[in-house]
This record gives structure tokens, sequence and C-alpha cells, in this order.
């Protein structure tokens, strides 16, 4: 997906106390064709979780027969894209001549490294019926020794990752470690990113180890020390402070965290430690040097103005 220059949050007051630092509640975008989405990275107050540098959840949205998305052609550099899905269907396909349906629970990752440019339709097949779509996608930053890594595309299918199943909770861990369950998602830092389900009642908690821990909360309410929450809430912990998260109602969340990778400059589909690595891109994907996406090579989304 993408994302429009200068397009952050405003900053909350925060609290002194306790083991939540940050309450990021996302603000709506909309990228073409009434199809929105809410935004909770970057932001102002906390630019990153982690190496997770970017936050959008779309949906639940029921397309009609002849509708669907169409995020078209458009760039990456320095950064990992991840797209996981609740409901729906999404095709990929990228410069490398990856073409990949992606349904719930299954793992999109592109690691765009020196440079990628990929697209995000709605199959022919899916947009005559029309559908239901609800989902994620985030970036990750890249450490600074593999921002320019070879870029690569790998599927991972919902069977392969593994699961933790007791106590009236699931958690399915996307990429990283969580819980001694090891993810098979290649990545190049210290992380964690799981879905996480659980019944009323049920709680998790959330290893301090990690240097930074985070949840989102897509369906239900939960309990933090305390204080409860409700659905479309970004929570980022205090570092080193014990959590445990409640579920008041039947609850899903995603976790997420891990290293510290350092600051990192964010413009449109752009993300690097070098402010000139960004501009260098900008002049590339001006002058077509990404290349073009087999099978959607006909139209693109053009360089921001500003």
């Amino acid at each position: 997906m993408s994302i429009r220059p200068g397009d952050e949050q405003t900053p909350n007051e925060l609290p002194e106390h306790g083991p939540v630092l940050e309450r990021i509640e996302p603000k709506p975008r909309d990228l073409g064709d009434n199809f929105f989405v809410r935004r909770a990275l970057p932001a102002i107050e906390k630019r990153m979780v982690g190496p997770f540098i970017f936050w959008d959840e779309f949906g639940p949205v029921q397309f009609e027969a002849g509708k669907g998305m169409d995020v078209r052609p458009h760039p990456h550099i320095n950064l990992a894209t991840v797209t996981y899905l609740f409901e729906g269907e999404i095709f990929h396909r990228d410069t490398l001549g990856s073409a990949q349906a992606i349904k719930p629970g299954d793992v999109n990752w592109m690691n765009a490294g020196r440079g990628i440019a990929h697209s995000e339709r709605t199959a022919p097949d899916l947009r005559a019926t029309g559908f239901p779509m609800a989902g994620i996608q985030s970036w990750v930053a890249l450490p600074e020794a593999q921002e320019e890594s070879e870029p690569f595309f790998k599927h991972y299918a919902q069977s392969e990752l593994p699961v933790l199943e007791e106590g009236g909770k699931v958690v399915r861990v996307i990429a990283g470690k969580l819980f001694g369950k090891a993810s098979p998602v290649k990545t190049y830092s210290e992380m964690f990113y799981a879905d996480v389900q659980l019944d009323t009642g049920a709680s998790l908690p959330l290893d301090a180890d990690h240097e930074e821990r985070g949840v989102y909360l897509v369906e239900g309410e939960i309990e933090v020390a305390g204080e409860r929450f409700e659905r479309g809430r970004l929570l980022v912990f205090r570092p080193g402070d014990a959590v445990t998260i409640k579920a008041v109602t039947p609850a899903r969340f995603m976790a997420l965290g891990g290293a510290n990778l350092g600051p990192r400059h964010i413009w449109w589909n752009f993300v690097s430690s070098r402010k000139e690595r960004i501009e260098q891109a900008k002049e590339d994907w001006k002058a077509g040097r990404f290349g073009t996406v087999p099978g959607d090579d006909k139209e693109f989304i053009p360089l921001p103005d500003r």
C-alpha cells in the first residue's frame, strides 16, 4: 500500500506511570475509490514499535460485484512489507515476476531491499461476485546492514505458521519468536509479530525481554493494568514493565515489537536510514529504473509533488 508525505498523527498527552506508554487512535485515510484504511504508524508520538514503521488496518468492508482493491504499481526501498488478512483475498504482483494470491491467515512478505515495485489488486473472478475484506498491512524497517539487500518475495501459507493453543487463547506467530514458537518467515532483526485470539476472561503475558512491545486491538475489549481498551487502538508498552492482557469480551489483537533499529526517514513509500537514499529513490522512480510489474504494466502511481 502507499503513504502520502506528511501523513502522520498529532501527539496525545502521555501517562506518567503504568505499563501503557502510548495510546494511538488511528485516523482514516482514503486510498481512492472510497477504500479507507486506519493508519496507526508512523505517528508523531511514536514513529516505530521495534522495526515496525508503518501500520494500516483495512476493512471490514463488503465490496459489491464489480468493485475491489486496485493499488497500482508503486515502489519501496530499504523495508519489508507484510500483508495479513482476516477476510477476503488480495492478488500481489511485483517486478521480480511474483504473482500470488493471499488469503486469511497466510503471510505475504516482500523484502524491498535495494528496490522493488508491486501492485495489490482484486482478482477478476472475485471482483465479479463481490466479497468481504479485512486485514493489516505493515512495513518493517531493515537493519542498516541489510537495507540494500537483494529484494525477494515469499508467501507463507497459514499451515506453515506455528500456533500456541491453550487456556482460552490461540496465538499464531506470524514472524519472529514468541512463547517458544518460531515462525519460518525470514527476517533480518530480532522481532515478534502474532495474531492473538482470547476467549472472555483469558489472559496473555507479553514478555518484558523484548525491547519494544505493542498490541493493536482488532476486535473486542481488553484490560491492561486495570484500564479497559476498545478495538481500533494501538497500545505501546513501557520497556521493561510486566504486561498482561486480559480479554473482557472475546478479543483479537496483533502483538508486535522487537529491537529498536534506530531512527529512520520515511517519505511516501520509501524508508531508509539515509536521507540521500530516499532522494535517489525519488529520481529512480521518476526515471523508470525500478522496472515494470509483469502482468500489471499499463499504469502506476506517480511520484507525489511534495
